[in-house]
């Protein structure tokens, strides 16, 4: 099914899916790369403004941009390729080990990731920027790790989760000019504790509760893996919980002055008539 938004056709994620002959989890990845071009919409399939979160549809024009492309579909799909780490190392030449230990020192930053059941998060790497990387830094690839890196990975420091909410943070932010919005994304990654004491009025705290878009699509089937997943979303090193409230108090600053109006969605009750006076025969 197509409808009209903005002014130009646009499709479901699901057709849109099968017209690039992607996966779904294969779209919802090209669309945060950018790669897939997308557009605001309602729940009814029309426009949701220019910064909505909600849902996304893909212009016609852009399936028949990417169909055109030279080596459709192959080459879309190698632009999205996500690999494991042990494909990762094998891909820049090196011992999963290694790999590893590039991954926690941030010199990767995943695209995806998943939980088993077991609990244990399974990161996923870009191909492209793996290659891009192993033809950059040939030097850490091989030889003795730098002692700086050495010394943050012999205290248990592991950034790939904060670069992966670094990442998703930049993808949804740039899908918005809404400023309650922008401060929902950033409301997201922070613990409810921090939320509270950056966002004090409850009516902020519960319109960016509202507006919290979904930061990924992961399913937990154990209450390990659930527990796992809620510790990739939020934020908990103290450098970066200061950041993120830092932005939030800003992103907050803005959508008071631009939009003071929006918490509570309630519009104020006016004024009590005056009372109507019956004349009365003296």
């Amino acid at each position: 099914m197509t409808v009209m938004c903005d002014g130009q056709q646009t499709l479901t994620t699901g057709r849109a899916a099968r017209e690039l002959e992607l996966r779904t989890g294969e779209l919802e990845l090209a669309t945060q790369l950018g790669e897939v071009r997308t557009a605001a919409a309602g729940a009814d399939g029309r426009p949701a403004g220019a910064g909505s979160l909600g849902r996304r549809r893909v212009p016609a024009e852009e399936i028949a941009r990417l169909q055109a492309e030279p080596g459709f579909p192959d080459a879309l799909r190698e632009r999205i390729r996500a690999v494991s780490t042990t494909e990762a190392a094998a891909l820049m030449g090196i011992g999963p080990g290694r790999a590893v230990r590039l991954t926690r020192a941030g010199c990767l930053g995943p695209v995806r990731f998943y939980v088993n059941r077991f609990g244990a998060v399974v990161w996923l790497y870009l191909a492209a920027e793996v290659a891009d990387f192993a033809d950059r830094e040939p030097d850490l690839l091989r030889g003795n790790t730098p002692a700086a890196m050495r010394v943050m990975l012999d205290s248990g420091q592991d950034w790939r989760a904060r670069q992966w909410r670094s990442r998703r943070i930049a993808q949804l932010t740039g899908q918005t000019d809404d400023p309650w919005e922008a401060a929902a994304v950033i409301a997201a990654v922070l613990p409810p504790e921090e939320l509270a004491s950056v966002a004090e009025n409850p009516l902020e705290r519960s319109l960016l509760r509202r507006l919290r878009p979904t930061l990924a699509s992961v399913i937990t089937v154990t209450p390990a893996a659930r527990e796992s997943f809620d510790r990739v979303l939020t934020a908990d090193e103290f450098d970066e919980v200061l950041w993120y409230r830092v932005h939030l108090s800003r992103c907050l600053e803005r959508a008071r002055r631009e939009d003071p109006g929006r918490p509570g969605h309630r519009p104020p009750c006016p004024p009590p008539s005056p009372a109507r006076v019956s004349p009365r025969a003296f």
